[in-house]
């Protein structure tokens, strides 16, 4: 018998061995289909393998997914505006949809908008996808796209991108499937912008949260702030593909080794955010898989300027030079990182500014800088938790390079339950963890302009508000890409946040799970996860 080489292999054959797969034929068994029909021994094998190759990139429907997060809060919110976790952004990714989603090449495409356009970036009109069902049977209008984008300016509600809805001066009914936004000034990033999951489309008039009535690909059957959720698929769903699961179960786990442990029993399918230090448990260990994601989140080292000890001249500036970057790079995280130069717009973006250089791990310099602000000898206590990832061990790093120069800086970790809540913007030496956004203009709104909600050390500059609206309206790539590398070494060289790396990503999943990508917006597609995965039997 003349064994088939791989230019003789026919579609055929390719189908003949996925059906195969499919019924849970044992490798044994596909290679003796495979002699029987003329494909000898080495041959097969190959055609195994790219057959198996073939069925895990081929969506399958069903199956109930268990998927665990590293982060929840008994503030955990299905109201989009004040959304803050990860647990938050997963939930409202499947609930609800936006006018546009970020694709993994970091373009905005379209999804409840069928299209925006704008002849000058300031005036905008929006066109609906018509048919889109809520949940509830509703069919999405103009009116729900205003009232939903309205909300952001409502002091009363909270909204954490108020401070970036503030731009849209006017948002308005042109007909049923049309909506107006005109802008402060001209913005042409506004379809990326209203990527954010804060900006979802909600039912006119909700104010409601214990359920989530969205348009999304699921339906929730159960949510319980700081426990979990439960959804199932939405029959009724808009676009022609998706979901693949029946339904899926998110909750957190706090602990990175339970996490991973949970995974490697069984206990759930998805493992999200794994820290390095973690990793090593999934060496060897074929049942499991990596999805790695390198888009700008980062752990930074917060030094609030209005409080001791960051009011002391001197202070921030030694405990930039006091950071070991290569060391946190290398062994905190396990190479998985790029190092940082302590501003948030990272090399991933088009507007990163390759000139400026991080500092130098010199403790002589940060020893001098500690002795002009009196603070050699004292106790400085630096608060960490496993909730900012990695933010423990970097912790410890920083620590031993104080006590060799005489700085002592007590290092308080303290439980991811409350975290958030609690520390994170209010203590005076504090970590956070920021997740990566689409543009450097919704980084500097969230984290830097004066008025930013997350404003992690208080930084503010009228100089630097001033450049931010003007950059934003810069519709020349040339002058826009000026001023924020300007900003950018601002922020490095003024502000109190420390950003010693951007760190990739790393979800670990079972090799079952297939349709998990890379996307600009983080980890877990961006957390719109659900709505694309599938679990291979």
């Amino acid at each position: 018998m003349t064994e088939k080489t791989p230019t003789n292999w026919t579609g055929r054959d390719d189908a003949m061995v996925e059906h195969a797969i499919r019924r849970g034929a044992s490798r044994r068994d596909l290679l003796k289909l495979l002699m029987a029909s003329g494909v000898g021994v080495a041959a097969g094998g190959s055609l195994l393998l790219r057959a198996s190759a073939a069925l895990a990139d081929t969506p399958v429907s069903g199956g109930h997914l268990k998927a665990a997060g590293w982060s929840s809060s008994t503030a955990d919110t299905l109201d989009p505006a004040k959304a803050s976790l990860s647990t938050d952004y997963v939930r409202c990714c499947a609930f609800y949809n936006r006018l546009t989603f970020l694709d993994e090449a970091g373009q905005a495409q379209m999804e409840l908008a069928d299209s925006m356009s704008s002849d000058d970036a300031v005036t905008w009109q929006v066109k609906l996808k018509k048919g889109v069902l809520f949940h509830d049977g509703h069919t999405l209008n103009a009116d729900d796209v205003v009232y939903s984008l309205k909300r952001h300016l409502d002091p009363a509600v909270g909204s954490k991108v108020n401070s970036i809805a503030k731009q849209m001066t006017e948002i308005s009914k042109v007909d049923d499937t049309t909506v107006k936004i005109v802008l402060a000034a001209a913005n042409a990033d506004l379809p990326t912008i209203l990527t954010l999951h804060h900006f979802m489309i909600l039912t006119n008039g909700t104010t409601d949260f214990t359920k989530a009535n969205g348009t999304g690909a699921f339906l929730c059957e159960s949510f319980e702030p700081g426990v979990k959720s439960v959804a199932v698929k939405n029959p009724h769903y808009f676009k022609a593909q998706g979901p693949y699961l029946d339904s899926f179960e998110f909750f957190a786990i706090t602990d990175d080794n339970a996490r991973v442990n949970a995974l490697l029993s069984g206990d759930i399918q998805l493992a999200a955010s794994i820290n390095p230090r973690s990793m090593r448990m999934l060496d060897g260990k074929s049942a499991v898989k990596t999805s790695v994601t390198t888009a700008g989140n980062y752990t930074d080292l917060n030094i609030r300027l209005d409080l001791e000890p960051g009011d002391k001249a001197g202070f921030i500036e030694g405990m930039k030079y006091l950071i070991d970057r290569e060391a946190i790079q290398k062994s905190v995280l396990r190479g998985l990182a790029e190092i940082g130069n302590d501003q948030p717009v990272s090399a991933a973006s088009r507007y990163h500014n390759p000139n400026l250089k991080p500092r130098a791990f010199d403790p002589d310099r940060a020893k001098s800088l500690f002795a002009k602000a009196g603070l050699l000898g004292t106790s400085i206590p630096v608060i960490a938790s496993d909730a900012a990832t990695a933010s423990v061990d970097m912790a410890v790093v920083v620590q031993q390079a104080g006590a060799e120069i005489g700085l002592k800086l007590d290092v308080q970790r303290v439980p991811s339950d409350g975290y958030w809540s609690n520390y994170w913007l209010k203590a005076p030496v504090h970590f956070g963890n920021i997740n990566p956004r689409p543009t450097p203009d919704i980084l500097f709104s969230l984290l830097y302009s004066s008025d930013a909600p997350w404003n992690e050390s208080q930084y503010k500059s009228e100089k630097f508000d001033k450049m931010m609206v003007e950059a934003r309206g810069a519709l020349d790539e040339a002058k826009r890409t000026e001023i924020y590398w300007a900003m950018q070494e601002m922020v490095a060289n003024e502000a109190g946040t420390i950003i010693p790396a951007y760190i990739s990503n790393v979800d670990a999943v079972t090799s079952k799970l297939g349709g998990l990508k890379p996307n600009p917006l983080g980890g877990m597609m961006g957390y719109a996860f659900a709505e694309y995965v599938w679990l291979n039997a």
